[in-house]
């Protein structure tokens, strides 16, 4: 028996990166996945060789998680289609930031906005079809800024640190509805996300920070998401899954 075998889940931002691994995973694990892009189409050829490789059902799912119509216009689809959702993964995001000096009114929205605001709605759309008899997880993603913070990344460390209070708030209301909240919090991952934000600095000054002396990979987190997913966690809510070389440690 495979960890997800028959789950029905959902993961944003699915379309590279840890949502592409976490959806690759969950496929193997014999999950039935909804995976997630804005891009229409960039998920279709995937998705088929998934379904035949895994022996399972990989559904592209095209919406902007910040559009509200749109994703509970596909949440009505996965009840449709499965009449349930078991987990979802809040995976989507986007990493802007400036100096402190620097930021304004539309940099913290447009943050906010991806980060914190889409998690809540898609919670809040997701659940609507989710728990009772059928036990239901959500994994957020947050990161080891949130706690321990970054300079130059005020914004989106302070997404990340409120996605950490969302994912607490959440367990403690959706426990009796047999729901699960818990969240991911990545450390320095080789990801395009990363690469983008590291371009212009010595990588060395990030990887002396990891007691690991290396990046993580978009694989070692998805193997963290599945835990969580799986069964293997059914006592675990409000938790917060550190998964970042030992860089959060002193």
């Amino acid at each position: 028996m495979r960890l997800l075998e028959n789950k029905i889940c959902l993961i944003t931002g699915a379309s590279r990166g840890i949502g592409y691994e976490t959806a690759r995973k969950f496929a193997e694990e014999g999950a039935v996945v909804y995976v997630n892009s804005r891009s229409a189409g960039s998920l279709d050829s995937v998705c088929k060789k998934w379904t035949s490789e895994y022996d399972t059902e990989v559904k592209p799912v095209y919406f902007d998680v910040t559009d509200s119509k749109s994703v509970l216009d596909s949440i009505k689809q996965i009840k449709k289609d499965h009449g349930h959702l078991d987990v979802l993964v809040n995976n989507a995001g986007i990493m802007k930031d400036a100096l402190v000096g620097m930021i304004n009114l539309q940099l913290m929205e447009e943050v906010f906005s991806v980060n914190v605001f889409s998690v809540l709605n898609m919670i809040q759309s997701a659940t609507k079809i989710m728990g009772g008899k059928n036990p239901g997880s959500i994994i957020n993603i947050s990161s080891v800024v949130a706690t321990q913070g970054a300079a130059g990344q005020t914004v989106y460390s302070a997404s990340k640190g409120a996605v950490i209070s969302l994912t607490k708030s959440a367990a403690k209301e959706l426990a009796p509805k047999n729901i699960r909240v818990n969240a991911v919090a990545p450390g320095m991952v080789d990801t395009d996300m990363f690469r983008q934000f590291s371009e212009k600095k010595d990588i060395n000054t990030f990887l002396s920070n990891i007691k690991f002396g290396r990046l993580g990979s978009a694989v070692e987190i998805a193997n963290s998401i599945l835990f969580l997913a799986s069964d293997l966690s059914s006592y675990m809510t409000g938790q917060v899954l550190g998964v970042d070389g030992g860089t959060s440690l002193n």
